[in-house]
């Protein structure tokens, strides 16, 4: 009975609802803020190349904080997942996957920034944000985020984790022949070191292995595509056609066919890249972020998605593709093991388990800071209750490593359709909000300055409480501020037009 419920929401809410709610939504923002993903690509990514600058007491980097929201999309989405699109949708779902990236570029960016704007200071002084506090503070809806923030905690602070863990038992007892549990008993053991020192150590740790374990990845899709380069032109022609039924013409069934595409595509694509799902917005709202500007952390983020998707889980569906042999019994993992293994011997099955170690155990601990945000913001930031969160959180992993796959995808698939379509609403209503502030940013990058925030322009922050931008500066800006010598201000704004700002 059960089982039978959570496929009837999966059917509602993927089959209907938010195929139409994430597509127009991504159009929507595109159209709103002028392809921003792709007139200022250039820009994001130098964006992201100064994301380590201007922290200022209380907040995290812009890149430790691109580093945990990548650790918590490169997971099981990325390899897992990817098969299981390819399995169900065929491989038409990868482009299906591609459009919903390239439209939710837009999305991350408007979510990230709404994040930034409403970002208040806990207790201890740390920037805490997200969907919750901009549906408090920007609609005026406690209960709303209330709603977003219960739907979330199920999602990444149990589900998805559960996922991840199950994803990673699945390819050591596969590889190596270890013991589920015995997994699941170091997961455990290795989660907690890393979640019971909180959101910075999470932060830290995502840091230093994020970009050693998705540029290892690449580097290994990238010979496979070396190795089997003949096949490419083939395999791009199979992923297009599978997407609009056209070598289902012939046999019939060509709207099933893409229907099944379409499905898998944007559902698989939504749970690796998040895009509008409101969860790596609530990273982005912890940022000191450089230029000093909410709209500068969108930029980053949308970066984000490109790489989770664009260039991530396009390496797995390349591993996977390219081998000619897309059949498959519907498990994931083993899929892409047997893929990498076709292409490099054993030695590619080895590779893979570590990588989905290293992937899902980032994913983990990511999730949960996530969800400590939303429990600190259920609770009025009362820090006591965490420490009984956290042992819930790993009670999950261990319940993961040993539960049945089918299942736990399923309720995945739910929790993440309730928390999108909150978001989604949420974003659309605060759309004319954010596209100010972005416009805001954008025109003083036209104009050859450094983008900073100024609250005060935007009469709906004025009455806000405790606006964390109404003393916000970084140390740059503090030095203009202080120094009247004009040479030396204007030598400094030189130098930050050196550093390729503009």
């Amino acid at each position: 009975m059960f089982e039978m419920i959570v496929d009837f929401l999966n059917a509602l809410l993927w089959g209907k609802i938010l195929v139409y709610g994430l597509v127009g939504a991504g159009l929507f923002f595109t159209l709103r803020l002028g392809f921003i993903q792709i007139t200022h690509f250039k820009h994001s990514i130098i964006t992201l190349l100064n994301s380590r600058k201007g922290v200022t007491a209380g907040g995290l980097s812009s890149f430790q904080v691109f580093c945990t929201s990548m650790a918590a999309r490169v997971g099981a989405g990325n390899m897992a997942g990817v098969a299981v699109a390819i399995s169900v949708g065929g491989p038409g779902a990868i482009f299906w996957m591609w459009l919903i990236a390239v439209l939710g570029m837009a999305t991350a960016m408007v979510e990230s920034t709404l994040a930034q704007i409403y970002k208040v200071r806990d207790e201890n002084g740390q920037f805490r944000g997200g969907p919750a506090y901009y549906m408090e503070k920007g609609l005026g809806q406690r209960w709303m985020g209330i709603l977003f923030s219960i739907f979330l905690i199920i999602a990444f602070g149990l589900v998805f984790n559960a996922v991840q863990a199950n994803t990673i038992t699945a390819a050591m007892t596969q590889v190596f022949g270890f013991s589920a549990a015995d997994v699941g008993l170091i997961l455990v053991i290795f989660s907690g070191f890393v979640i019971m020192g909180g959101l910075r150590k999470v932060a830290r740790v995502s840091e230093l292995l994020v970009p050693f374990m998705a540029l290892a990845y690449i580097t290994v899709a990238l010979v496979v595509v070396v190795l089997n380069f003949e096949k490419v032109p083939a395999a791009l022609m199979l992923v297009v056609k599978s997407a609009f039924g056209l070598q289902e013409v012939v046999a019939g069934g060509v709207a099933y066919s893409v229907t099944q595409a379409m499905q898998s595509g944007i559902a698989r694509g939504l749970f690796s890249n998040e895009a509008g799902m409101g969860s790596a917005a609530n990273i982005a709202g912890s940022a000191s972020p450089y230029p000093n500007h909410p709209a500068s952390q969108g930029f980053v983020q949308m970066m984000g998605v490109f790489v989770d998707t664009m260039v991530i889980c396009t390496a797995t569906a390349a591993i996977i593709l390219l081998t000619g042999d897309i059949d498959s019994d519907g498990d994931g993992i083993r899929m892409t093991i047997d893929a990498l293994t076709g292409h490099v011997g054993q030695e590619g099955g080895a590779f893979i388990a570590f990588t989905i170690l290293f992937f899902c155990f980032t994913s983990i601990i990511a999730n949960y800071s996530y969800a400590e945000t939303n429990v600190l913001f259920l609770t009025g930031h009362k820090e006591h209750i965490l420490p009984v969160f956290r042992l819930i959180v790993l009670g999950m992993v261990m319940f993961g490593s040993l539960a049945k796959v089918e299942l736990v995808w399923a309720l995945a698939d739910v929790s993440m359709g309730l928390m999108a379509t909150v978001n989604i609403i949420a974003l659309l209503l605060l759309s004319g909000l954010t596209v100010r502030v972005i416009q805001d940013y954008c025109h003083q990058l036209k104009s050859g300055k450094l983008p900073s925030f100024d609250y005060k322009k935007f009469p709906e922050l004025m009455r806000l409480k405790d606006n964390a931008w109404s003393n916000e500066k970084t140390e740059c800006e503090r030095e203009i501020t202080r120094d009247p010598d004009p040479l030396k201000r204007k030598s400094v704004s030189i130098q930050k037009k050196d550093e390729g700002i503009y």
